[in-house]
């Protein structure tokens, strides 16, 4: 039996962001994975690991001693929402809230660590279920991913303002409310940012930029994080920075050389980057202390 590492290539990596991101369904991308991977076996042994394993989720793990967590629910706009609270255990004086928001596939147990991470920075985080309109995150990460199609966009924004609302009135929390969010959640970060005035900073890996016409309305500093390989999400940073300069806003993009779409995500082994990772990590949380602290 063999028991060399199956070879990912980018090619396979781009089926993989079409099959989570665009057009192609699952039965699609196997089929595209198997031709080119050189057969359904390897197919099989290399599909793990473009996908999220979430047996390898937890950094700071869940029973973490430096951390209080637990899952909580708040008014949304039109209906409950479902979250996940995290602080750290024996925090001194008022902190500063972060919103973590996830990939389209919800809340899952990657972003739930991603908040215990965030706490351990010296923030109270809450990660919101943007699913909860519609029954909470599964536990299938491909009926998840199926279910934001049906997500009302209007009502998604409304439900970021209501969950900074929430944060900015916990105790513990000095009123100032920043966000991060990845992916799905990178896109939700920049439009939150054009119609939420009390949001203070705004942390987008690998988002979608929003509307031009919208950018006037940032209030928020933005940190744009982008991966060098991601065409599909690069070719708007350049029209999105005119209009940042344009409006006399305060950003910063970074665009990491060489790696992919979702680099920060450690539960996913082919598309994960530690280097450029940590870097982002490290550039984040300084911006989140200078910002929201």
């Amino acid at each position: 039996m063999s028991t060399e590492k199956p070879i990912v290539t980018q090619a396979m990596i781009n089926a993989y962001d079409e099959y989570t991101h665009l057009t192609l369904d699952r039965r699609g991308f196997m089929e595209k994975l198997t031709k080119l991977a050189g057969s359904a076996g390897a197919a099989a042994a290399i599909a793990p690991l473009l996908a999220a394993n979430t047996a390898s989720a937890e950094v700071v793990a869940a029973d973490d001693g430096r951390v209080e967590s637990k899952d909580v629910t708040y008014a949304g706009s039109k209906g409950e929402m479902k979250g996940y609270l995290a602080r750290p255990k024996d925090a001194a004086g008022k902190l500063g809230g972060v919103i973590i928001i996830h990939e389209n596939r919800g809340l899952n147990p990657h972003i739930r660590d991603i908040a215990r991470r965030v706490a351990l920075e010296g923030f109270v985080a809450l990660a919101p279920d943007f699913l909860s309109p519609l029954g909470g995150t599964p536990g299938d990460e491909d009926k998840a991913r199926d279910m934001f199609t049906n997500l009302d966009p209007a009502l998604t924004a409304d439900n970021a303002e209501a969950s900074l609302t929430y944060l900015a009135k916990l105790d513990g929390t000095n009123g100032e409310v920043g966000a991060i969010g990845f992916c799905w959640g990178g896109g939700l970060v920049n439009r939150f940012a054009t119609i939420s005035p009390e949001l203070k900073a705004g942390v987008a890996y690998y988002g979608a930029q929003p509307q031009a016409s919208a950018v006037p309305n940032i209030k928020a500093a933005l940190l744009l994080h982008y991966a060098g390989l991601d065409d599909r999400i690069n070719a708007g940073i350049d029209a999105y920075r005119k209009e940042l300069q344009a409006g006399g806003k305060t950003f910063e993009i970074f665009v990491y050389d060489g790696v992919n779409h979702a680099f920060n995500n450690d539960t996913s082994a082919a598309r994960y980057d530690k280097k450029a990772a940590d870097l982002a990590w490290g550039r984040t949380v300084e911006f989140l202390k200078k910002y929201v602290s």
